[in-house]
């Protein structure tokens, strides 16, 4: 009988979607991508960008197969954006070939999976089957903006996304605002790139003055930037265009 497999859960650099990218060996050390060249068996958010991101590491590292011959499997599509914690998806299937001795990694569009990103649902599984969990080092854009936000880093919680229709939109905002400011429990959130615009007025509308409001956007890219600022100050100077690619948003006290 075969040795069982590990689940590797392999972070991607956070540039997807963006108009440029930063060197992958200058976000990912080389542990990480050694570790990811050995492998050839994949389940991921995204075929075609893992396809890429194995392109990129494979410049660097030799890849244990070629591209074409790489065995990828996507999540179901409709653990993308809801999540997959607590949703009753059975994925025990897709690590067959860690029982059958291979090792598998476990790969989102940006970042760590399972962190902001579908795949909690692999690992729960693979903890339920006796698999190895392995994490590999890389970059997290939540921990990246918490880090530069001068929020409380002792106590914070990361909400996803937020309702999308306005008004709703608005009184979750107000409902995190209260809680962030009652607790002391600082609170992240991220939104769909296009809608970075809408969801910065909707902040800069519902929200205290004195609340703290913290943005980072194009995390570990060259034009990175992180402002924290009371919402008043944000008022004062102008509302800044902060772009169309990945941000992260945070509110406190």
């Amino acid at each position: 009988m075969s040795t069982p497999g590990r689940l590797f859960l392999v972070p991607a650099p956070l540039d997807f979607g963006c108009d440029t990218q930063a060197p992958i060996s200058d976000v990912l050390p080389q542990a990480t991508l050694s570790a990811a060249a050995a492998l050839t068996h994949w389940i991921c958010e995204n075929a075609k960008t893992t396809r890429a991101c194995l392109k990129r590491i494979g410049e660097l590292h030799p890849l244990a197969a070629p591209l074409q011959q790489q065995q990828l499997v996507e999540l179901p599509r409709d653990l993308h954006k809801k999540g997959d914690s607590g949703t009753g998806h059975d994925v025990r299937a897709l690590l067959q070939p860690a029982l059958d001795g291979h090792d598998i990694g476990l790969m989102s569009e940006a970042g760590m999976p399972a962190v902001a990103d579908p795949g909690a649902s692999v690992v729960r599984a693979a903890h339920a089957l006796g698999l190895q969990v392995v994490p590999l080092v890389g970059p997290s854009s939540l921990l990246l903006a918490m880090a530069a936000s001068g929020l409380n880093g002792q106590n914070f919680a990361f909400v996803g996304y937020l309702p999308q229709d306005a008004a709703q939109r608005l009184q979750r905002l107000r409902e995190l605002e209260a809680l962030a400011l009652r607790t002391g429990q600082a609170q992240l959130f991220i939104e769909t790139p296009y809608r970075n615009a809408a969801m910065l007025g909707a902040l800069l509308e519902g929200l205290q003055g004195t609340t703290q409001l913290a943005i980072s956007t194009g995390l570990t890219l060259a034009d990175a930037r992180t402002r924290s600022a009371p919402v008043k100050a944000w008022k004062q100077s102008g509302i800044p265009a902060i772009g169309s690619g990945p941000a992260v948003f945070g509110i406190g006290r």
